[in-house]
């Protein structure tokens, strides 16, 4: 799990970054049926507005143990959707006063950072999005059903509570961010079987499960059985073991890159050091030749993006000799 201290939250903030391109062009005004659009003084920041509130108590004692007071008094702009003391009830009993312990303070902090967005991000944005980047790193899922909106399953119940430095929205729910690193994400899918024990025999399980974070498009099993008979075998001889960790990390890029950015067509650097082009057509979306078939799996340390095909690095011999 990603370990954010107050400082690199706040950080985070003081950059005022925007909103992901999905939102970034929202006109429409809106309010979520059922919700209440409530106004504030421009006078308090976010911790203000929520004391006055008198509803998000264990909101505020949740942020004060993580250490994240200072970080959402400071300037931003920052988005917040709140859970109410209602919605943090509705946890499994015991959950709560166990986050507040010290020993469980990264995973509180990962997340309350779940449930922040850098920059402004009005209800009329939050709806016409796919997705918003956090502050934990992870993307939260945007739906609109029967005239509600939905943040990861979370209603939101009343919209632009405004505050001198951001915005809240109150949702009825805590969200969670993924807990799983990439390589346990990997092992639940049930489709990477070959991938995972390659990473095993190159030795790139443990660091894959860093801090990272990482994009990995990840061939699945079929993907792997498109190559010559005899491949795969030939990769996973310890004797080849460094041609398969150059194949591998030529799958891995640094950072969290989202489906959005790919489909915009890029030529980025992987980890082996060579370098992969994304690119759109026809409404898919491929690195290098292979195309994406999932995309945006999130994990605690990055991304996966499913691919129907393994890549390789200029001058990679995936030889079947034996």
């Amino acid at each position: 799990m990603e370990r954010l201290n107050g400082l690199v939250f706040a950080a985070v903030l003081s950059m005022g970054l925007g909103l992901s391109a999905t939102a970034a062009n929202a006109s429409e005004c809106y309010s979520c049926d059922g919700a209440t659009t409530a106004s504030h003084s421009y006078d308090q920041n976010i911790v203000q507005v929520a004391a006055e509130a008198g509803q998000f108590n264990t909101l505020l004692a949740a942020a004060k143990s993580a250490g994240l007071v200072d970080a959402l008094t400071a300037e931003g702009p920052i988005t917040v959707f709140a859970p109410t003391d209602a919605a943090f009830a509705k946890l499994p009993a015991g959950t709560v006063e166990s986050l507040l312990e010290p020993e469980h303070k990264d995973q509180l902090v990962a997340i309350l950072t779940y449930h922040v967005v850098p920059g402004k991000a009005k209800a009329k944005h939050v709806v016409k999005a796919d997705a918003l980047d956090t502050v934990n790193g992870q993307r939260l899922a945007i739906s609109v059903k029967d005239g509600a909106a939905y943040v990861d399953g979370a209603k939101i119940v009343a919209t632009d509570i405004k505050a001198s430095n951001g915005v809240i929205h109150v949702v009825d729910s805590v969200i969670t961010p993924s807990t799983q690193d990439i390589v346990d994400t990997a092992i639940e899918a049930g489709q990477f079987n070959t991938l995972l024990a390659a990473a095993e025999a190159a030795g790139l399980v443990e660091p894959i499960r860093g801090d990272g974070p990482f994009t990995v498009f990840a061939p699945t099993d079929d993907a792997f059985a498109k190559l010559p008979a005899g491949t795969v075998e030939n990769l996973l001889k310890p004797e080849n073991k460094d041609q398969l960790a150059a194949i591998l990390k030529y799958h891995v890029v640094p950072g969290r890159v989202f489906s959005d950015a790919v489909a915009k067509g890029a030529t980025v650097e992987t980890l082996q050091g060579q370098t992969v082009t994304t690119r759109s057509a026809d409404g898919k979306v491929f690195v290098n030749g292979a195309q994406v078939i999932t995309a945006d799996i999130d994990a605690s340390n990055g991304v996966i993006h499913v691919i129907d095909s393994v890549i390789l690095p200029t001058h990679a011999h995936a030889s079947t000799d034996h």
